[in-house]
C-alpha cells in the first residue's frame, strides 16, 4: 500500500509514522507513506495557501489552487482508489471503514488546515470525507495519523499475530471483553477461573457474554445500530 498525505503542516504528522506499529509496517515494505508540503504548491514566492472566503465571515480558507496543483501532480503519477478529505463535518472513522480502506492499494488524504478547504476541491475531487469524532481541532493532521495506524494495522504482515486485530473491539460489532495477565492473584484482587481453566469452549462463551454485557454498559448504540 502508499499513502500521499498532502499537509500544510508535515512535521506535525511525522512523528507518529516513526514509531511502533506504524514504523514496523514501514520498516517491512508493507506500505509506503509520502509528505507533501503544499506551501510548495503556493500562488505566490511568499507560500501563500490561504484566503479569506467569499462573502465574508471569519476564518481563513486553503485556496483551490496549490490544493489542485498538488492533487493533479500526484494524479498524473498514479491513480487512487480514494482521495480523502479529513474534516470534522463527515461520517465518523469507525472499524467497518478502516477495514475496507486497509484493502486499498493507493490512498491520497488531504488535512484540512484553518476554517477548511474551497468546496471545488471537495466537488471536484474528493472521493471520502473522513471525521475522527464531533469535535474540532486545529488541522487534520493528527486525524489523517490516526486514520493510517487504524488502516496500517490490519495490512497483513504489520502485526506479529494478525489473529489479535481480528479480535479487537468493533470487529463483530461488540467491545472487546475484559483481559488479563500474570499474576492471577494480586493483592487479592483475582482472574476470572473461567479463563484459568483450560476449557476453551468455556472462555470463548464467557469472553463473548462479557463484550455483549460491556457494550450494553458503555456503549448501547452500538446495539442499537444493528437493530
Amino acid at each position: 500500500m502508499r499513502i500521499d498525505i498532502v499537509t500544510v503542516s508535515p512535521d506535525l504528522i511525522k512523528s507518529p509514522f516513526e514509531h511502533s506499529i506504524i514504523k514496523r509496517g514501514i520498516d517491512k515494505g508493507l506500505v509506503k507513506v509520502h509528505f507533501h508540503d503544499l506551501r510548495k504548491f503556493a500562488v505566490n514566492a511568499y507560500g501563500k495557501i490561504d484566503d479569506t472566503q467569499f462573502g465574508g465571515g471569519a476564518g481563513m480558507v486553503l485556496m483551490i489552487e496549490p490544493i489542485d496543483k498538488c492533487i493533479s501532480a500526484l494524479k498524473a503519477e498514479r491513480s487512487y482508489d480514494e482521495i480523502i478529505y479529513m474534516t470534522p463535518d463527515a461520517p465518523v472513522l469507525n472499524q467497518q471503514m478502516a477495514n475496507s480502506l486497509s484493502l486499498k492499494r493507493n490512498l491520497l488524504i488531504l488535512c484540512g488546515h484553518y476554517k477548511g478547504i474551497d468546496q471545488r476541491i471537495r466537488d471536484a475531487y474528493i472521493t471520502k470525507e473522513i471525521s475522527i469524532g464531533d469535535y474540532v481541532l486545529s488541522g487534520g493532521e493528527l486525524g489523517a495519523a490516526v486514520l493510517c495506524d487504524s488502516i496500517i494495522r490490519l495490512i497483513p504482515g504489520v502485526i506479529g499475530d494478525e489473529t489479535s486485530a481480528l479480535s479487537d473491539s468493533f470487529q463483530d460489532g461488540l467491545l472487546a471483553p475484559p483481559i488479563y495477565t500474570r499474576p492471577a492473584n494480586y493483592k487479592g484482587m483475582k482472574v476470572p477461573e473461567v479463563l484459568r481453566s483450560g476449557d476453551f469452549k468455556k472462555i470463548d462463551a464467557w469472553r463473548s457474554e462479557q463484550a455483549l454485557l460491556r457494550t450494553q454498559r458503555i456503549r448501547p448504540d452500538l446495539l442499537r445500530d444493528e437493530e
